[in-house]
């Protein structure tokens, strides 16, 4: 209690503790509950929190692990408790004495600047005097040095030694040419300086870093999901969290699921219709017919893109229209001859007469390819309208095609034609992220945007 007291004296003295550094002392030994005592503990809202146990779980993981991969909600908490473990680590002993922790947050100077200014305003509190020493994205705790990169210089982390801890914070939004320049950087500290890496972040789009790792069986990352009902009724106020729900963000920032940007298209409601038809008309409740008209649309994939085909089923039942996905297909970078196989399995399962084909004529390769398989003429051009027996029908995404396309689309959704399946999550993924300009798709923003053109496809066949 004298070290203590000996703070408040020198506080009331309007002293720096800068000029006194051993009085920085009064955390040597303490324990991560005792720093944050002595510091103040977190506020958030003008409200001050506990350090809950959930965050302390964090700590002791990230003591026990060399890689720490943290997929978290937005607003628990992590930043803020991943700074003060830093600074506390810095301050329990003179383990970290004359070694750098590196901080990698944010796109720009100004981002990573801010994450500085928070390391700063721990002391504030209960240490308003206290002038840290500090330049540009550099700031020294003690002997310690603390490095802020925004991402966009993550090539600067290079040729560093001595390296102790390396904080990468919102890993999941960095371009990947950053990624690709950071995952080396990460290899080369912990071979140099035994670094322990933290990695955090809000999930954002499918196939990005932080899914890879997720689902990486082999992967060297300590593991920890901390969605929103870990801090229900701690961090999160349930009446709020309620009130979240309603937003389409909710799912990403919340519940940790990976769907980049919020789309334009369709609004939640209008997608949560079409998985409660795909429930209710799901084919295990409905077999599939071998006498209902049926389409499939094929968007395929060049050497860079995946493949997606859709299988559609038009049924009526109770004087409704319903159209139902009955099959999907993601193919990365399929081979053209299993891709016309599969077509072909699809022909033989639901039926030879009841099933047309529209392909993107894009790809002439593949058209003919599966004309061959049909014994179709190879002398064809992409048109609007085809007679009963031509099944290979290519269609233009040019001359306002795709924007026709994305128009039926929407119109089959609103008004309740269309049933997908919840098991066919990476469809519902690719119309929750669908983003347009004048109905124009704007494939970088969207996630699985082949499956989106594979539907929009094997919709030409129906107009309601």
């Amino acid at each position: 209690m004298n070290q203590f007291k000996h703070a408040d004296h020198l506080l009331g003295l309007g002293l720096s503790l800068s000029d006194h550094a051993h009085d920085l002392d009064i955390f040597l030994g303490k324990s991560f509950l005792e720093f944050n005592d002595i510091i103040g503990l977190p506020v958030k809202n003008g409200k001050e929190y506990p350090i809950f146990d959930y965050e302390l779980n964090v700590i002791d993981k990230i003591e026990k692990h060399r890689n720490i991969w943290i997929k978290k909600a937005s607003g628990i908490g992590m930043t803020e408790l991943i700074l003060r473990f830093l600074t506390w680590r810095i301050l329990v002993n003179n383990e970290l004495e004359h070694k750098s922790i590196f901080i990698v947050s944010g796109t720009f100077f100004s981002h990573a600047s801010d994450v500085m200014i928070r390391m700063e305003n721990l002391f504030r509190k209960k240490f308003p005097f206290m002038q840290l020493e500090s330049k540009y994205t550099d700031l020294w705790i003690k002997n310690t040095n603390i490095k802020i990169f925004p991402s966009r210089n993550v090539k600067d982390l290079r040729g560093y030694t001595d390296v102790s801890y390396l904080f990468i914070d919102e890993a999941d939004y960095f371009e990947d040419s950053v990624t690709s320049e950071l995952e080396h950087a990460i290899t080369r500290y912990e071979e140099k300086s035994n670094c322990t890496t933290i990695m955090v972040s809000t999930p954002n789009a499918p196939g990005g870093l932080f899914q890879k790792i997720e689902l990486d069986p082999l992967s060297k990352y300590h593991k920890i999901i901390l969605d929103y009902t870990v801090g229900l009724g701690k961090i999160y106020d349930p009446l709020e969290i309620e009130k979240k729900k309603r937003e389409p963000e909710f799912a990403r920032e919340y519940e940790g699921k990976y769907l980049g940007k919020v789309g334009n298209v369709f609004t939640p409601e209008q997608i949560n219709l079409c998985e409660e038809l795909g429930e209710e008309y799901s084919i295990d409740k409905i077999p599939v017919s071998l006498y209902t008209p049926k389409s499939v649309g094929i968007d395929p994939g060049f050497s860079s893109s995946s493949t997606g085909i859709l299988v559609l089923e038009h049924i009526k039942t109770d004087n409704r229209h319903i159209i139902r996905v009955v099959d999907c297909h993601l193919i990365d970078k399929g081979d053209p001859d299993y891709i016309r196989d599969l077509c072909w399995d699809i022909w033989k399962k639901h039926g030879y007469m009841n099933t047309a084909y529209y392909i993107d004529g894009s790809n002439r390769a593949m058209v003919n390819l599966l004309k061959i398989r049909w014994q179709e003429s190879l002398s064809w051009e992409s048109t609007e309208s085809f007679s009963s027996s031509i099944k290979i029908r290519p269609v233009n995404f040019g001359n306002k095609g795709g924007e026709n396309m994305l128009s039926n689309l929407h119109a089959l959704v609103s008004k309740g034609f269309l049933a997908i399946d919840p098991k066919y999550d990476k469809l519902i993924t690719s119309l929750r992220t669908a983003y347009a300009e004048e109905l124009n798709l704007k494939k970088d923003i969207g996630s699985y945007s082949d499956l989106l053109d594979g539907l929009r496809l094997a919709l030409k066949a129906y107009h309601f």
